[in-house]
């Protein structure tokens, strides 16, 4: 109980900005993110106004034969650098928690969960309890590719860390402050009395942006998370006011393995062929939840890979399969961004973030090179590097930066924030 005497004592306010805390000297806060085939993990130390990185590692290729874990310290030197075979979900967080029951790290005081969706029901940030996780297990439709591992880690984290509280940060947090006409679909009230509407996701890292341009966020701001999930969110005065992404992360742009916004009568179309040779009913739903979101998208139309480097790769030899899903995609993220500035009644700055949006340099340039009569323009040689930068040029009416999320420590300070009280 010393850890939530030592929180009760702190009555420090929290905002997207600032945090103040003054409650102990050094407080190891262990953050878990886990994908469909990745576990990624990290740990700071949070005490007295500063959020020190500690170390952190990942499993990655779960359900094969020849995975990688490892963890860094701080610096970036291995500490771990294994290649174990990853069966399943629960050999590879067994790696994970006997490495830091191993006492060569400190043990968490406290554990933050990234959770994609919680669903209709679960909309804030809060303690993870098993009647919680219960509760985000049975809205997996909302996000199927991740829910599932989400809520295994979930109830092993409180098996294998007793007493440590733990406590579920969501991505769709962010977005909770989109006005109706945003959320709302065009459907029958009855569905949408049930949930069915737009929550957004990648929250987190969209936050991250907010907090670290602090005081420089403008009055009007686009971000492009782009990844192998990708999404753009329109926001003014630091407050989500639209965002691509709908009821699931499939919906929005065109992804690695996700159609995003698609014309519902070719789903239906689709439906009927697999409905003649699958006459089961929730088997045809898997497999046009699998057609959706995991084999379209950027593998879809290239037939190569989901990998904009491989894409590159393939455009380069020639491949005009590849060059048509890039080609997609660009247009599509270039669309969003002009939908979203009459949304917003113009832009002040442009960010770019994610694998994609950090490091491939051809796609920021694609994406802004139709974008000049709405005032932005990319300097070439601003634009040529991979990393946090303002690649706008002198005459562009928009700033236009990259910068790295930081959706860990965004976990962290809600970590921080959910023990104060």
């Amino acid at each position: 109980m010393e850890i939530w005497d030592a929180f009760n004592k702190s009555a420090d306010a929290f905002s997207p900005n600032i945090l103040r805390v003054s409650f102990m000297p050094s407080l190891p806060v262990l953050v878990l993110n886990s994908g469909s085939s990745s576990i990624k993990f990290s740990a700071y130390e949070a005490g007295n106004c500063e959020r020190r990185k500690l170390h952190e590692g990942a499993v990655d290729g779960i359900g094969t034969d020849l995975g990688t874990f490892w963890i860094k310290d701080a610096e970036g030197k291995k500490l771990i650098d294994q290649s174990p075979a990853l069966p399943n979900r629960a050999v590879a967080f067994k790696l994970v928690a006997d490495a830091l029951h191993s006492g060569q790290f400190p043990p968490p005081a406290a554990i933050g969960h990234r959770m994609v969706s919680g669903g209709p029901t679960v909309k804030e940030n809060q303690l993870i309890t098993p009647a919680l996780i219960d509760e985000m297990e049975s809205y997996t439709a909302f996000a199927p590719l991740h829910t599932p591992i989400a809520v295994y880690i979930m109830r092993q984290a409180l098996l294998l860390f007793p007493g440590v509280p733990n406590f579920v940060c969501l991505d769709t947090y962010f977005h909770r402050t989109m006005p109706e006409e945003a959320w709302h679909m065009p459907i029958p009230e009855e569905y949408t009395a049930i949930g069915v509407r737009r929550y957004g996701y990648h929250g987190l890292s969209y936050e991250s942006i907010v907090h670290q341009l602090a005081e420089q966020t403008p009055q009007r701001l686009i971000v492009a998370h782009l990844g192998n999930g990708a999404s753009i969110t329109a926001i003014r005065n630091g407050k989500c006011v639209d965002t691509s992404m709908g009821l699931t992360p499939t919906g929005g742009i065109i992804s690695g393995t996700r159609t995003g916004d698609i014309d519902p009568g070719v789903l239906l179309f689709v439906l009927r062929r697999i409905a003649a040779e699958t006459p089961n009913t929730a088997d045809a739903a898997d497999k046009l939840e699998a057609f959706a979101s995991k084999k379209a998208g950027l593998l879809g139309v290239s037939g190569v890979t989901n990998d904009m480097r491989g894409l590159r790769e393939a455009i380069a030899q020639g491949d005009p399969r590849a060059r048509m899903a890039v080609t997609l995609f660009t247009r599509t993220v270039a669309k969003w961004i002009g939908s979203f500035m009459a949304v917003l009644g113009g832009l002040d700055m442009l960010v770019f973030t994610g694998g994609i949006g950090e490091n491939d340099i051809a796609s920021r340039a694609e994406i802004c090179a139709g974008l000049g009569p709405l005032g932005i323009v990319l300097d070439p040689t601003r634009n040529n590097v991979r990393g946090e930068a303002l690649i706008s040029a002198e005459s562009s009416f928009v700033a236009v930066r990259v910068i790295p999320p930081a959706e860990d420590l965004m976990i962290v300070n809600h970590v921080v924030r959910l023990l104060q009280k």
